[in-house]
């Protein structure tokens, strides 16, 4: 925001909100230092660094704006009456004095990160974090405001592009990097708070928090909140312990006077059903059951309609819930019904599984297999409310528990090298089901709404989570979904693998990044070879051909999602048949 010369200084310090237990660990964590936003113009370093400081309960400053007032003229005109030598040195002053007058949070302009003695003053007194926002998503901001006087040029789009080269090896200098996309700014404020639980030292004495985003329900302080933010279809993810048996009191608070059918599997019937079913009966939901049998062959036409005839056989009305209580196959396949049964009722997905509580779960994608390939026909219907019991895991085997790890993996090497870092420190904490477990799912589960927000039915950023998963579907179609030689995760493991050396192959990604993904993926006991799939007897030639039954292709021509490195993926179209066939030919012979 611009202020006139008429600001008065005191509106520049709103009266900061009441901090929560989470917000005042982390200041306490902080001790004493401000947070220090950086960034190009138009990379949300004002609005997002408002919302931080009102959800850590901290005065906010916008360096512009203390400028502005200070010299009761705007920036444009200091530009043009002083030049940018001038503004840069009052810059400097301005914000060496801001920093020094106590913890706060701090938006400061597009170029002072660029001065080292600003950095060094920064370093002394906070921590800088580095909104890093694309081109087309700067344009798109700046082009709102007239108030910019560096894009003041006959090229505006080549003086941006010009000004990220210059400036972006510098921002990277910055203690955190945080990803500014198109979705609400509040999805980038959690993402900052994650990333400060992650990594600032744990206060004297402090237990681990796991209370997060602000709702419209309460949730136990031992539950972790993820709010996806899609306006009137918002939904919250819940990760904690024993939401199973809680599931009715979160049901009946959220939709009182509705009934329900649970949608389960057979094996999860019996571990998880009975628990579900006394909460329900505690609340006073009238409910009812429709089992199937586990495995990805239940996501068929044929048992499509016998749980499509369930609902309706119950008496189910519109504004009822279908309730998907196990893993992915049950996710997708409840939920295509409660998109279709009385053209679309409402559902909650009980994940039960460490994959679908981080991927499958999320998002609204539902749908069954055809015979001609994986989720061919499906619908995008959001749940109305996520429950991941982390103590469903513990009776999760170790092989299911590891596929799904996969999915964690694939968050860190689709745009988030810290999280991917943060992994291969930590992964035996994740296993051992430590509180690192929580927040592996947390980051997880607030990288896949920030990706839905922006992109919520897959028509460009959203196809960066299929990574792996054009190579994965191709084998597991080959492999008739016969989870018992291999599960979904073990093929996004050995796609993503196929991806990086694809990539490499290609001259895109460099070989220690190539090296170090894989080498992660196998170190936690997931395969990255095609040949490691029991019993595989397909060439190159069936796989290729099995990949052109893949959602993404278009027109006939084949989308991969692609790397430069780690955290650095993309959408790479019109990718040629016989390059993948070359590629698989010599990988399946390695």
């Amino acid at each position: 925001m611009t202020f006139s010369p008429q600001t008065q200084p005191e509106s520049l310090h709103p009266a900061p909100q009441r901090r929560d237990a989470r917000a005042a660990s982390l200041v306490r964590r902080l001790k004493g230092r401000s947070i220090v936003l950086v960034g190009i113009m138009g990379s949300g370093k004002t609005s997002v660094g408002r919302r931080l400081a009102a959800r850590l309960g901290l005065d906010f400053v916008d360096a512009d704006a203390a400028i502005e007032t200070a010299a009761r003229m705007t920036i444009a005109e200091i530009f043009k009456r002083h030049g940018e030598t001038f503004f840069r040195d009052r810059e400097h002053h301005v914000i060496a004095r801001l920093i020094s007058e106590g913890q706060k949070v701090l938006a400061t302009g597009g170029g002072a990160f660029m001065r080292e003695d600003t950095r060094k003053k920064i370093g002394e007194c906070g921590l800088s974090i580095w909104l890093k926002a694309d081109h087309d998503v700067l344009m798109r901001r700046v082009r709102k405001r007239s108030n910019r006087p560096l894009l003041h040029t006959e090229d505006p789009e080549a003086t941006m592009q010009k000004l990220i080269d210059e400036r972006y090896p510098i921002y990277a200098l910055a203690d955190y990097t945080i990803h500014s996309g198109d979705g609400p700014h509040d999805i980038v404020v959690e993402h900052i708070l994650l990333e400060l639980e992650r990594s600032l030292p744990p206060g004297t004495g402090e237990a681990h928090m796991h209370a997060l985003a602000p709702s419209t329900m309460a949730a136990p302080a031992a539950v972790t909140k993820v709010p996806v933010e899609l306006g009137a279809r918002r939904y919250d993810i819940l990760i904690g312990p024993h939401l199973v048996e809680e599931a009715g009191q979160y049901i009946a608070k959220l939709f009182p006077g509705s009934a329900c059918t649970v949608v389960t599997d057979r094996n999860v019937a019996e571990r998880h059903l009975p628990s579900l079913e006394a909460g329900l009966d505690g609340a006073g939901i009238r409910h009812t059951r429709c089992i199937v049998e586990p495995g990805e062959a239940s996501k068929s036409y044929e048992v499509f309609a016998q749980v499509c005839d369930s609902i309706i056989e119950a008496r189910m009305e519109r504004r009822d819930l279908v309730v998907a209580l196990g893993g992915g196959v049950i996710g997708d396949l409840a939920g295509f019904a409660a998109a279709s049964v009385r053209r679309g009722m409402r559902f909650v997905q009980i994940p039960t599984t460490l994959l679908s509580q981080v991927d499958s779960s999320v998002g609204g994608k539902t749908g069954i297999n055809s015979p001609h390939g994986k989720n061919l026909i499906g619908a995008f219907h959001q749940p109305s409310l996520v429950l991941a019991d982390t103590g469903a895991l513990a009776t999760l085997p170790t092989r299911e528990f590891r596929a799904g790890y996969a999915e964690v993996a694939k968050y860190g090497l689709i745009d988030n090298p810290h999280f991917f870092s943060w992994l291969e420190q930590n992964w035996r904490g994740v296993f051992g089901a430590g509180p690192e477990l929580i927040h592996a799912i947390a980051t997880s589960c607030a990288s896949k709404a920030a990706v839905v927000i922006r992109d919520e039915t897959e028509q460009g950023v959203r196809a960066l989570l299929n990574l792996g998963h054009t190579f994965g579907h191709a084998l597991e179609a080959l492999n008739h979904f016969d989870g018992t030689r291999l599960v979904h995760g073990e093929a996004v493991a050995i796609g993503m693998a196929c991806a990086f050396r694809f990539s490499h192959k290609l001259g895109i990604c460099p070989r220690d990044e190539m090296d170090r993904a894989i080498g992660h993926l196998a170190a936690v006991g997931l395969p990255t070879r095609i040949k490691a799939i029991q019993g595989w007897s397909h060439g190159a030639k069936a796989i290729l051909d099995s990949m052109y039954q893949d959602k993404k292709v278009e027109r006939g021509a084949l989308t991969f999602i692609l790397v430069k490195g780690i955290g650095k993926s993309f959408v790479a179209k019109n990718i040629r048949g016989e390059d993948v066939l070359a590629f698989l030919e010599e990988d399946l012979a390695l």
